[in-house]
């Protein structure tokens, strides 16, 4: 259903950080940039990117958006959890743990520049 997400970012190189580590938890390579300085993470799947706005104004996060990756498992879950903390995201919502009555394991963060990050697996 979709081919690609892309959020807007004020400081690239920060925010490159933050996802090439919550990636590498995943095993997702590094993000490469293109012509125009955007930074793009390619799976079989699809494509996340980090662009500053093309508007030129600041960049800023969806209310009540969130976007959501796949684990492999609960423990690749903790180790994204870890990695976006470290690399200067927060946590927000529950601490990474089983979500009763959805079948599921999850984190949730908060990136540098704000966007709702959650990442999951079934249980």
């Amino acid at each position: 259903m979709f081919t690609h997400v892309m959020v807007g970012a004020d400081d690239i190189a920060a925010a490159k950080a933050f996802y090439d580590a919550i990636f590498a938890a995943l095993d997702i390579p590094a993000g490469k940039a293109d012509a125009m300085g955007r930074i793009f993470y390619r799976v079989p799947t699809g494509a996340f990117g980090i662009t500053r706005p093309i508007d030129g104004r600041a960049a800023s996060v969806a209310n009540g958006g969130t976007i959501g990756f796949a684990a492999a498992s609960p423990e690749q879950v903790k180790a994204w959890h870890d990695a976006g903390i470290a690399a200067g995201g927060s946590t927000c919502d529950d601490p990474p743990g089983e979500r009763k009555g959805f079948g599921a394991y999850a984190a949730y963060l908060r990136d540098p520049t704000g966007h709702k990050l959650c990442v999951s697996c079934p249980v």
